[in-house]
């Protein structure tokens, strides 16, 4: 419930369900913080936090890729918050340099971290005979941007694309969709089973041990609101749909910074 506080506070705080492309982000500045500047920062970050909403779990707090903010996730929602603790807002900075999207160094590595924890066999993966990049992709088996992008696997595997999928039923929990995505992830053939789904078909009911659950709130966790949530290797989240030439573009573009 607490997710849904933080976006009734500020708006619209999370990427609508089937989200459109946002271009790639770039690689944030260096800038060194002297230690007692930063923790002064924190603390007044964490109190502004606390006055606003109460109770609220701060997943990460760092440098922002800009001056005098933190760049923080509360309970999957990225914010940025003055180092003084006045200001808040949740659009993600342009850097103009770039011509992209900026978010820092530590939030990509708290990123990657993260989907490290995902196990690669409770993927559903659709391997590129020639793999030159690798992104995990957050996915329910209802939403048109999710079909659209499934429909476009052949396509991207031939661009050297590998596509991991991990569960996201955004109707939450306990929802039809929840239960489909068990009997997908249960499926004795579940690359088949998952592509059926996708094309409308009938998911027989099947349960088992899985992992549906866990992506879920790993994914909540990433900030994940809307699917298909592209992220590649770097822990760079590329937005919604991206039709295979603009998402190999947008991945080159990142392994040419790196």
């Amino acid at each position: 419930m607490l997710r849904f506080a933080v976006a009734a506070l500020l708006g619209t705080l999370s990427l609508t369900a089937c989200a459109q492309p946002a271009p790639p982000a770039a690689k944030a500045p260096s800038a060194a913080i002297p230690a007692a500047a930063s923790s002064t920062a924190e603390r007044n970050v964490r109190a502004a936090l606390a006055s606003l909403i109460p109770g609220a779990k701060v997943d990460y707090i760092g440098s922002a890729p800009f001056p005098a903010f933190r760049e923080v996730l509360v309970s999957g929602q990225l914010l940025y918050v003055s180092d003084d603790g006045r200001y808040l807002f949740q659009s993600q900075p342009y850097d103009v340099q770039t011509k992209g999207p900026a978010n820092s160094e530590g939030l990509l590595g708290y990123r990657r971290d993260l989907l490290a924890k995902a196990n690669h066999g409770d993927r559903i993966v659709f391997a590129a005979p020639n793999a030159r990049y690798t992104i995990s992709v957050f996915t329910d088996i209802e939403c048109g941007y999710c079909r659209k992008l499934h429909q476009d696997i052949a396509e991207l595997n031939r661009n050297g694309i590998t596509v991991e999928y991990l569960a996201f039923p955004r109707m939450g929990l306990g929802s039809k969709d929840y239960t489909d995505m068990i009997s997908v992830w249960c499926a004795a053939d579940r690359r088949q089973a998952l592509t059926n789904a996708k094309r409308g078909g009938s998911v027989p009911a099947k349960n088992c041990t899985n992992p549906v659950a866990m992506q879920y709130a790993l994914g909540q966790q990433l900030g994940v609101s809307g699917t298909p949530a592209i992220f590649a290797p770097d822990g760079t989240q590329l937005g919604g749909y991206l039709p295979p030439a603009k998402l190999r573009a947008a991945l080159e573009t990142l392994s040419a910074r790196h």
